[in-house]
This record gives C-alpha cells, sequence and structure tokens, in this order.
C-alpha cells in the first residue's frame, strides 16, 4: 500500500495515529471521532444534527458516540448554573480519558461543600415566601327539598334541547342550589337557557362543568328588596271622614262647610240626570238630520221621562 500525502497550508487537523487506528472502536466512531475534532472549539453539535447531515440514521450515530464515551474520547457534562439551572457542556479528546460518572457540577465560582461530586445547595437563593394561610371552606348553601326538585326539574327542561349537555340525577342536584338562585332572583326559562345553551364546545368533555361555570359566571345580581309602606290614615273623631291626621275635621271645627256626598239629597243625580237627557236628545237629532243612515228611533231622554 502506498500512501499518498499533500502539504496544508491551512483548513487542516493534525490528529494522532493512535486515535485513527484505535482497533476497539468501530470505523462509523473513528470517521465521527475525527469530524468531530476537526471542528473549532465552541461549536454546538449534537446527534441528531450530526445524523441529519451524514448518510447515516440516528440510531447508528447514537451507537457511534456511545462507544466514544465507553472508550473515553467522548463525555457530556452537566453544570449547575448559579441560578439553579442545568446545562450540558460536551467534551471530545484526541486520547482517551478515564471515564467518570455524569454529575452535575456546580459552576466555576460557585459555592461548594463535601465531595466534589455532591450537588451543593446555593447560599445565594432568595428566602422562600411563608406558606400563604388557606381561606376557610364556605359553607355550604343549604337548600329545602322542594326548591330543590324545582330547580333540578327546571334545568332538565332547559337543558333537554342540547344533547351536548347530559346530566344524571346527582349531577344535576349538585347544580340546583346554583339554580335555585337564579329562580329566586326572578329569572325564567328563557333566561337560563340564553344563558347555558348558546356558544357551546364542539367537544363538550364534562356538562356539569361546563354548566357551573356558566351558571357561576352570568349569575344575575341580587333585585333589591322593595317593602311598600301601607298608607296611613285618620279618622274624624265625630264624623268618621278620613283626615290627613289624628283628631276632628274642618266642617266639625266649625272652619269650613261640609259638602255633600253624591246622592246625599238628590241635588248630584237630578242635575246629571238633566244632562244625559240633553246628551241624548242631541244624539237624536243628529240622526234625523241624516235621514237613511240612522235609522228613527224614540228619543232615550222620553224613555227616561216614561219610566220615571
Amino acid at each position: 500500500m502506498r500512501v499518498h500525502r499533500s502539504a496544508h497550508v491551512r483548513n487542516f487537523t493534525v490528529l494522532p495515529n493512535a486515535v485513527l487506528q484505535y482497533r476497539r472502536l468501530s470505523y462509523t466512531a473513528r470517521g465521527l471521532l475525527a469530524d468531530l475534532l476537526s471542528c473549532p472549539d465552541g461549536r454546538r453539535e449534537d446527534g441528531r444534527h450530526m445524523a441529519d447531515t451524514s448518510p447515516q440514521g440516528r440510531g447508528a450515530i447514537r451507537k457511534a458516540l456511545k462507544e466514544l464515551a465507553e472508550a473515553g474520547f467522548y463525555r457530556v457534562e452537566k453544570i449547575r448554573m448559579p441560578d439553579g439551572t442545568i446545562i450540558t457542556e460536551t467534551h471530545v479528546y484526541d486520547t482517551p480519558q478515564p471515564t467518570a460518572p455524569a454529575v452535575a457540577r456546580p459552576v466555576s465560582g460557585a459555592a461548594t461543600a463535601g465531595g466534589a461530586d455532591v450537588p451543593v445547595k446555593d447560599l445565594v437563593q432568595e428566602p422562600s415566601l411563608p406558606a400563604e394561610q388557606e381561606e376557610p371552606a364556605q359553607q355550604p348553601v343549604t337548600v329545602p327539598d322542594e326548591q330543590v326538585r324545582e330547580a333540578v326539574a327546571t334545568l332538565f327542561r332547559v337543558i333537554r334541547p342540547e344533547p351536548r349537555l347530559r346530566l344524571g340525577q346527582a349531577e344535576a342536584e349538585e347544580l340546583a342550589p346554583l339554580v335555585a338562585r337564579w329562580l329566586e332572583r326572578g329569572a325564567t326559562r328563557a333566561d337560563l337557557a340564553h344563558a347555558l345553551l348558546p356558544g357551546l364546545p364542539t367537544p363538550v368533555h364534562s356538562a356539569a362543568a361546563v354548566l357551573r361555570h356558566r351558571l357561576e359566571r352570568k349569575m344575575p345580581p341580587a333585585q333589591p328588596v322593595v317593602r311598600l309602606t301601607p298608607a296611613r290614615y285618620a279618622e274624624c273623631a265625630r264624623c268618621h271622614d278620613p283626615v290627613p291626621r289624628p283628631g276632628i275635621c274642618r266642617p266639625c271645627a266649625g272652619l269650613g262647610k261640609r259638602t255633600p256626598a253624591a246622592g246625599g239629597d238628590g241635588t248630584v243625580a237630578r242635575s246629571g240626570a238633566a244632562r244625559a237627557r240633553e246628551a241624548l236628545c242631541a244624539a237624536r237629532s243628529v240622526g234625523l238630520v241624516l235621514g237613511s243612515l240612522v235609522p228613527s228611533r224614540p228619543c232615550p231622554a222620553d224613555q227616561l221621562s216614561s219610566r220615571a
């Protein structure tokens, strides 16, 4: 075998023969090692990128890297940063190195204690906040059985047109207190349907969760209680007519004239009857002028007079 070598001025790599003739490594592993040693220092390279840029597949590259790591030519080291994050650093050697367990070591300058392979807690870490006090659990709202039955029935009627909202009896009873609050605040079935049915997601994974979320988020505001105060009135101590304040009325006190009630002495009734007769006679005269359009009838005022 005759070997022909040419002189190189730039872009060449010097490798020891012991590396290229390391018979315990496969040709794929030795070629991969030569490729890694020809890369500049600080270049980022991983097995996936090596497989994508070579005829070998990812399985062959993974096997070659394992051979190099077992022989001491390739090592991946994990480093813990001061902020607690862990980064990986890859080392490639042209001579075999003793293998060491891959343990995360602190970055240069960080606090160290104990053995070299023991992870150390960062002493610059900020103090942890005190545990938040748990809020007291809200007491469940108790609803009478009659209101529960009414709320469950209303809920089933509202969601009946929507096949995606299928509930069991137990789930409907859990939602009954919310529905009862809607009904107490004046909501109707139409209001519940408008709040629960439109805009449902295509796959409804939990109908009870969707309904609970909408019942809580769209709860109508509580209506203020309007109390009607009964009208207060007083009666005259003598004639028992209504007066604005307790005591006697002005006529009984001699400060005014009493207005007779309708029908008291017949004057009001007679004057009203006279006005009614005049109106009826006027209507009869209008009918005579129109002729055939209005049939001739006896004057209602004459009938009233004859009856009287």
